[in-house]
């Protein structure tokens, strides 16, 4: 076994760090006899409220409200949420190990011992919005391709390859490879939460504990994180005790604002055709210009219903996509997913059983479609590429009916 157990003596306080690999028996079992041996003050675990609840709460998808995640803008981040546990799942499957299980077992290690604990992660949201949000298109689209390869992999490793995944030479060469193919995402999904975990940990010690005495060795806490933070959460735990590093998560726990390139692009499309209509009105007449919107309209409002068709989506859904792109298109604050998603929700409500199998039938191209939850997101995506790529093909489309 790939023991990653660290022990940190800061101002007064030992921090135990215990690295894991979120799909490995012997992870759980390091946990459990961990906390059982060392007896600390305070367990803490790398786990947010939300995700330990649907950990905890067998109905959690039971009560996923489709056409709210829709109108909220959040399925893209529910897709790659999806995508991001399924592949999880998948490589834990093989072993007999639930993704995050070593975090359940040490809380209710702590639990059955009447140790405090504390939740020390982030919001997966707020962790998955500020990574989206500071993409450029390149990098969404290569995240994107990234989610879905995963997604539909077929690879298994075997569980010596797991706990070879919490060595350190295999951690620095999987972190390098991340960091050079998308730099944004892994500052956002690595380096800040190491920030933010060791922060979390820090604050919940001394004084947050309640009816905890100091022992006469200082307070003791263990903290179960991911193998893949161990280094850079015992970076900023000396920083956090030398005083050289602040405590303050307030901007880690928002969105970045916009540059001005990135609000400014939601408009470029619809200038662009409103500026071409209206040359052709002026250089060649109304005819051209209809002519130029009729062409608009198909290679946009096409293309965006090709996407709802090849995600089998419902008649009335493709033919929403259809009517919904031009309309997205020409105000950037909405998107034809939204239309095309929300129909497709409500002309094929999702079932308690989709709920139920979802977690099994997201590793699978078969399981989505099959799955009424996974089909309306499909159908979301799909018809948002489309007309997307219905907008780039029509701008060059309709500059050369100009020329003609």
């Amino acid at each position: 076994m790939n023991s990653t157990k660290m022990t940190l003596q800061l101002a007064g306080r030992e921090i135990i760090l215990i690295g894991t690999a979120h799909v490995s028996q012997e992870s759980i079992n390091e946990v459990r006899e961990a906390i059982k041996s060392e007896q600390p003050d305070q367990v803490c675990v790398e786990l947010d409220a939300g995700r330990y609840a649907s950990m905890i709460e067998e109905d959690n998808w039971e009560k996923l409200n489709m056409v709210k995640v829709f109108r909220e803008g959040k399925g893209f981040l529910l897709m790659a949420n999806l995508v991001l546990s399924g592949f999880q799942r998948r490589m834990g499957e093989s072993l007999g190990v639930k993704p995050g299980e070593e975090m359940k077992a040490a809380l209710e290690t702590a639990a059955a011992l009447d140790i405090p604990h504390s939740l020390c992660d982030r919001e997966i949201q707020i962790t998955l919005r500020r990574a989206w949000s500071r993409c450029g298109l390149w990098s969404k689209t290569k995240l994107l391709a990234s989610l879905v390869s995963s997604a539909l992999s077929t690879e298994k490793l075997s569980s010596e390859e797991i706990e070879n995944l919490k060595a350190g030479s295999e951690l620095d060469g999987m972190m390098d490879e991340l960091s050079s193919f998308l730099p944004k995402v892994k500052e956002t999904l690595i380096d800040e939460r190491d920030k933010y975990l060791a922060a979390k940990i820090w604050t919940s010690g001394p004084g947050a504990v309640q009816g905890t005495e100091t022992t006469a060795g200082g307070f003791r806490q263990l903290a179960v994180i991911g193998a893949g933070h161990m280094k850079g959460i015992k970076a900023h735990l000396e920083g956090l005790a030398s005083g050289s590093e602040s405590a303050d998560l307030s901007a880690l726990e928002t969105l970045p604002p916009a540059g001005f390139l990135s609000r400014a692009a939601g408009w470029l499309f619809p200038l662009a055709i409103a500026a071409l209509l209206v040359l052709g009105f002026f250089k060649a007449g109304a005819g051209v210009s209809l002519e130029m919107l009729i062409r608009w309209v198909l290679w946009n409002g096409s293309l965006a219903a090709l996407g709802s068709l090849i995600a089998l989506g419902h008649p009335l859904s493709i033919l929403v996509s259809f009517i919904g792109a031009p309309v997205a298109t020409i105000n950037p604050f909405i998107g034809v997913g939204i239309f095309s998603g929300v129909t497709e929700a409500l002309m094929r409500k999702p079932r308690v059983k989709d709920a139920q199998d979802i977690a099994a039938d997201v590793g699978s191209l078969k399981g989505i479609y099959r799955n009424r939850i996974t089909r309306a997101l499909l159908v979301f995506f799909l018809s948002s590429i489309g007309g997307m790529i219905g907008n780039f093909i029509s701008i060059p489309s309709l500059a050369a009916l100009l020329t003609n």
